[in-house]
């Protein structure tokens, strides 16, 4: 398959179409660079073949040098590169791997310990108003039940709604993926959870006066779980004193809510219907927290050094305190014990507020001594490592003073070796290929200049074997020019032949049609004349990539509707290409072989790729300047954005001729005729589907009609656009056809009945049907003159 580009789907292209002007830019470049691409005379040898010898070889130029063995530029690349970076690397490990490292672990511990001592006194907070919430209530919700319109349990309940906001806005961020935070955030989910009940406790708290522990105990849990918070800050670090007051602090925060649990059943009992009581059950509880209380101000003693000083205000000297303690001991050991004196719940809970109160700003104290003790950690943690880091920077410093040494020989002979390569691949390599491709290789100096690192080290080695690549190079781009040479002779001789049997076989077809009066036995003639026309093409492409022009030529002006007819007579499927609103315009007689094969190329490919049962159209445009623009549109599967650019740049700039080339002849030859003539080709996609194809002829080759035929309409008498009959100068045309039909016999005239050749068939040159005209069986002899067979 010939003259055909693949198609996929649709694409979109440039909306300018350049002009002649920069046709004939692109084509003074191609022809500059022409040779390049595979074109030698014809009639070039074959290549001699290169020996291997070193003396048939190009040869190095450059002094040959290595120096002294024990130069530092004949080092071993493993040598330089040990002693470039051992010094840094063993500074840097030794140093910064165990100090530095060390610290940053530090500061990155503390810093989540921040985060978790932020989050114990969110904890420590929302518990305070948990406790304050649960004792205040426990009065007006054991005595009278009622939660709208007290303010001791609307205002404790806004207090730790607020506080639960609080929490989990300082909560909601914790990374769970760190180790040591995973034990963190399955604690706050917890807690979150257990807020979500919330509200089920509150609905039931204090409902059943006998049961005062079931609402003490359930607020407990929450709070117990929200003090957690300090043991897991306990796991998170490592520094023994944050560590202890971790410890103390859960300790002390055990023991305020203890003496909270005993402040919310005594206030209970005080205000039980008729008269103070406590069941067993919460006296039995109310016991247990008070030991547990005891127990953990023990633990506390025990753990925080300064715990006496702390603590001296609860231990004595406070009346309030002490009348507490003891009536709370009474009211738990018997059942009688709270009915010991007159006191109500309200005196009970402002009495023994003064000790929880107490308790809380111990609380408060051990917080901001652990977040003091945290910033403190950190400052020394950063300041270590800043130390370690700026004696390590001095450290690498000085070792990198003594490896810019070492490096400096290596860098300058890679610098040199990489100059030297660049330079060859980008300028001297293409320059030579070029010379070679324009001149005879004997006649070319293909000597090679050293790259200039002769070194005895593996930079060196590197340098040598460059040399030798290049000089292999050189003589690879030698032997391939001679062969490019030789390809194209052989294209041109075989085309050569092809073409004169062609022609013979034309000529014998010609005189068969000629005595032949069977109508059966003349259109398989026909079609075997249509067949030798589209042979002869495929042997044109060889001549145009070999650089070679056709020997057809044509001296005097045709006009473009009969070249399009021509061109159309050398497709297969000519039957469906339709001309329509072609100009009475002229094509230069040195274009118009070259111009009616781009055409057919074209129109190859537009029938080739669309349905059998579409129409080709091809339109023509006179242009204001003088250029004249030539559109053939198909419908057919049109081309990807991919590909469509990838086409046009190769019809603008045709490749070296290659593999790829025969697989694409038609993209190539069209690209290649183009350029010869300076004619702007581009594919872009139609507005119906499928493809258009844009022909923009240039000034020179495309000129005006003759005075005749200015105001003449195509297909106006029944006579082509562009045509004459042959009672008037149209005559004239007809014989200039002759050397357009398929088999491009020059001076022979015209001939009858011939498929696809334009004036046959018709007086004077007009076909049976005039361009553009309506489909049906007289449109079907547009070409011919004669339906097809």
């Amino acid at each position: 398959m010939q003259g055909r580009f693949k198609r996929d789907g649709s694409a979109a292209a440039d909306p300018e179409l350049r002009g002649g002007t920069d046709r004939a830019a692109s084509q003074q470049r191609a022809q500059s660079n022409g040779p390049a691409s595979g074109t030698l005379p014809t009639d070039r040898t074959d290549p001699a073949p290169a020996g291997d010898s070193a003396a048939e070889r190009p040869k190095a130029k450059g002094p040959m040098g290595p120096g002294a063995r024990l130069s530092l530029r004949n080092w071993r690349i493993s040598t330089r590169l040990v002693s470039l970076i051992a010094l840094p690397v063993v500074a840097a490990t030794t140093l910064g791997g165990l100090r530095i490292s060390s610290e940053l672990d530090n500061i990155d511990q503390l810093d989540r310990m921040q985060l978790l001592t932020e989050m114990t006194r969110q904890a420590t907070e929302l518990a305070d108003a948990l406790q304050e919430e649960r004792d205040r209530s426990a009065g007006p919700l054991a005595g009278s039940g009622n939660t709208k319109d007290d303010t001791d349990v609307v205002a404790p309940r806004e207090e730790t709604d607020r506080a639960i906001k609080s929490f989990k806005e300082h909560t909601d961020d914790v990374d769970s993926a760190r180790g040591s935070m995973a034990g963190v955030r399955a604690t706050i989910v917890d807690i979150q959870r257990q807020l979500g009940t919330l509200n089920e406790v509150r609905n039931k708290a204090y409902t059943d006066n006998e049961n005062v522990a079931q609402t003490v105990t359930a607020y407990n849990q929450l709070i117990t779980s929200l003090l957690a918070l300090s043991q897991d800050m306990a796991q998170a670090t490592s520094s023994p004193e944050m560590i202890q007051s971790t410890r103390s602090l859960a300790a002390f925060s055990s023991a305020k809510e203890y003496a909270s649990m005993q402040r919310a059943f005594v206030s209970a009992g005080l205000s039980h219907k008729g008269h103070a009581h406590l069941s067993a059950n919460d006296r039995l509880a109310g016991r247990t927290a008070e030991d547990s209380e005891e127990s953990a101000l023990k633990r506390f003693s025990n753990i925080y050094p300064g715990a006496a000083s702390l603590m001296e205000g609860l231990d004595s000297g406070n009346d309030d305190i002490e009348h507490a303690n003891s009536f709370a001991d009474r009211s738990f050991k018997t059942e009688s014990g709270i009915r010991g004196e007159e006191m109500s719940y309200l005196d009970w809970y402002d009495l023994d507020t003064n000790k929880v109160n107490l308790m809380s700003r111990i609380e408060t104290t051990l917080l901001s001594q652990m977040e003091q003790k945290s910033r403190e950690l950190r400052n020394e943690a950063t300041t270590g490592a800043i130390i370690n880091g700026a004696v390590i920077l001095l450290v690498l410093g000085i070792s990198l003073i003594g490896a810019f040494v070492v490096s400096r020989s290596m860098v300058r002979s890679l610098r040199r070796l990489q100059d030297t390569a660049q330079t060859v691949s980008q300028k001297r390599l293409p320059e030579l290929v070029k010379h070679l491709s324009e001149a005879d290789p004997q006649d070319v100096d293909t000597s090679v200049e050293s790259v200039g690192v002769h070194s005895r080290d593996e930079i060196g080695k590197v340098a040598t074997a460059f040399d030798e690549v290049h000089r292999e190079a050189v003589r690879l781009a030698s032997e391939q020019a001679l062969l490019r040479g030789n390809v194209n002779a052989m294209f041109t001789n075989l085309s050569r032949r092809s073409q004169g049997l062609i022609q013979r076989q034309l000529s014998l077809i010609s005189e068969l049609e000629s005595r032949e009066a069977d109508p059966d036995q003349l259109s398989s003639l026909f079609k075997l004349d249509h067949l030798a026309t589209r042979m002869r093409r495929n042997g044109e492409n060889l001549l145009v990539l070999a650089g070679e022009e056709p020997g057809r030529r044509w001296t005097r002006p045709v006009p473009l509707v009969d070249v399009l007819r021509a061109a159309a007579s050398e497709v297969e499927q000519y039957e469906r290409i339709e001309l329509s609103a072609v100009p009475t315009t002229e094509v230069a007689g040195r274009v118009v072989n070259d111009l009616v094969h781009l055409l057919a190329e074209l129109l190859e490919n537009a029938t080739s790729f669309s349905s059998p049962q579409t129409k080709v159209k091809v339109t023509g445009h006179a242009l204001p300047d003088g250029r004249v623009l030539v559109e053939i549109h198909d419908t057919g599967i049109g081309l990807s954005p991919e590909d469509l650019s990838a086409i046009n740049e190769r019809l603008a700039s045709p490749p070296t001729v290659d593999v790829s080339v025969s697989r694409r002849m038609g993209l190539f030859v069209v690209g290649r005729l183009s350029l010869r003539h300076g004619i702007r080709v581009q594919l872009r996609p139609s507005d119906s589907g499928g493809t258009t194809a844009l022909v923009m002829l240039p000034v020179d080759v495309a000129q005006s009609g003759g005075a005749n035929n200015a105001n003449k309409k195509p297909g106006q008498g029944g006579k082509p656009a562009g045509g004459r009959g042959s009672g008037d100068a149209g005559g004239q045309h007809s014989s200039r056809l002759a050397g357009l039909q398929p088999r491009g016999q020059m001076g022979s005239g015209p001939r009858t009945a011939l498929p696809g050749r334009p004036g046959a068939g018709a007086p004077g040159g007009a076909p049976g049907g005039a361009p553009g005209a309506p489909a049906g069986p007289q449109h079907n002899n547009a070409f011919g003159g004669r339906p097809a067979a």
